[in-house]
C-alpha cells in the first residue's frame, strides 16, 4: 500500500508545452496534457491549429453590421490557481481527509508539471483556506485539513468586529440558532448519538467526583458537550446523514467557536456553577432521549438565556482567531 493517499492529478502547464512544440516543431511531451480548463482554452480556442484566435473572431464584426463589441478580456488563471483548485476539489469531495500527508514536492511536482515555485504558492492558497498545513524541513509536508467552522468562523469574526458588534450580539444570534438546533436534534437524533453524549457525561461525572477536581478542566468537557450535540457521529446510513440540517448546523457551530474564543482565557466558573451546568446537560439529554422537542428546546433556551456573558463588551478576535 502506497504511504501517500491517491493525489489524481495531471499537467497542468499545457501552453508552455504548445509554445515549445510550436518553435521546435516537436510533439507536446507526453506528460504534459491539452488544456481543459475554460480560461485557458478560452485563450486559444483553436488549440494552435492555425484557425483565427478568439481576440480575432470577436473583434471582427458580422457582414452589414456595425462593430459591436460582445466580449471582454478573458483572465487565464496562474498555474498555481489552477493546481490550488485541483486539490482544493479533492479535499472539499472527500477524496483527500483530514490528517492526510500530501506526496513529497518533488513527486507533485512531476505530477502536474509544475516547478516548486508554483506549487508552494499553490500551498499557500491552500493555507490562507486553512486546509493544509505546511510544514517544513525534513519531516515536514503538507498535511490536509477539511473545512469546518472554525474556517468560516474566522472571517465571520472579521466582518462582526469591523461592524463593533458586542458579546451581547453574537450570544443573541447563538441562542436562537442553537435553540432551534436542538429542538430539530430532538426528533431525528439516533442511538449512536444518544450514546456518545451519554458516555461524555459519564466522564465528567468521574471528574467531578474525584478527589481534587479542576475547574478548568470540567469546563473544557463542558463546551465539549456543546460541540458534541451538534456534530453526530459518523453512520453508514445516508438517510441518518440526510436528516441532519447542515446549514443550520454549520451555522450554529461557527457562533459557537467565536463565543468560546472569547472566553478562551477566562477564569472558569466555581465548582457549584459547574455541577449545577453538568445536571442541566443531563437534563437536557433525558429530554433528547425521550424525543421530545418542546421540553427540550424550553430547557435549553433558559440554560443558554442564563449563560453569564459581557454585554458590552465589544469583539475583539483579531489575535486570537488570526493564530
Amino acid at each position: 500500500m502506497s504511504a501517500f493517499p491517491p493525489v489524481r492529478t495531471r499537467a497542468v502547464r499545457p501552453g508552455a508545452a504548445r509554445s515549445a512544440a510550436a518553435r521546435t516543431g516537436a510533439a507536446p511531451h507526453p506528460g504534459v496534457r491539452p488544456a481543459t480548463h475554460p480560461a485557458l482554452t478560452a485563450a486559444d480556442p483553436t488549440g494552435g491549429a492555425g484557425a483565427p484566435s478568439a481576440s480575432a473572431t470577436l473583434s471582427a464584426p458580422p457582414a452589414g453590421r456595425s462593430a459591436t463589441r460582445v466580449g471582454r478580456h478573458v483572465r487565464v488563471p496562474k498555474t498555481a490557481e489552477l493546481v490550488a483548485a485541483h486539490l482544493r476539489r479533492q479535499i472539499v469531495r472527500g477524496e483527500l481527509h483530514e490528517g492526510d500527508a500530501l506526496p513529497p514536492e518533488a513527486v507533485l511536482m512531476e505530477q502536474f508539471g509544475v516547478s516548486r515555485p508554483t506549487l508552494r504558492e499553490a500551498f499557500r492558497v491552500l493555507e490562507s483556506e486553512a486546509l493544509i498545513s505546511v510544514r517544513r524541513g525534513a519531516h515536514g509536508g503538507a498535511r490536509v485539513h477539511t473545512p469546518g467552522g472554525d474556517v468560516a468562523a474566522r472571517y465571520t469574526a472579521l466582518v462582526l468586529e469591523h461592524q463593533h458588534t458586542t458579546l451581547a450580539d453574537i450570544h443573541t444570534a447563538h441562542t436562537h440558532l442553537e435553540t432551534t438546533t436542538i429542538r430539530l436534534l430532538a426528533t431525528t437524533i439516533t442511538d449512536p448519538h444518544l450514546t456518545t453524549l451519554t458516555h461524555h457525561l459519564t466522564t465528567t461525572d468521574i471528574t467531578l467526583d474525584s478527589t481534587n477536581p479542576d475547574p478548568t478542566d470540567i469546563h473544557t468537557q463542558h463546551l465539549h458537550f456543546h460541540t458534541l450535540l451538534l456534530t453526530p457521529p459518523p453512520s453508514g446510513s445516508a438517510n441518518t446523514t440526510a436528516r441532519t440540517n447542515h446549514t443550520l448546523t454549520t451555522l450554529t457551530l461557527m457562533v459557537r467557536h467565536i463565543l468560546d474564543a472569547t472566553t478562551a482565557d477566562s477564569t472558569p466558573p466555581d465548582l457549584d456553577t459547574l455541577r449545577h451546568q453538568h445536571t442541566l446537560h443531563r437534563q437536557l439529554l433525558a429530554h433528547l432521549a425521550h424525543h421530545d422537542p418542546d421540553a427540550t428546546e424550553t430547557h435549553w433556551r433558559h440554560h443558554l438565556t442564563h449563560t453569564p456573558h459581557h454585554p458590552t463588551t465589544p469583539l475583539d478576535l483579531l489575535d486570537l482567531l488570526g493564530e
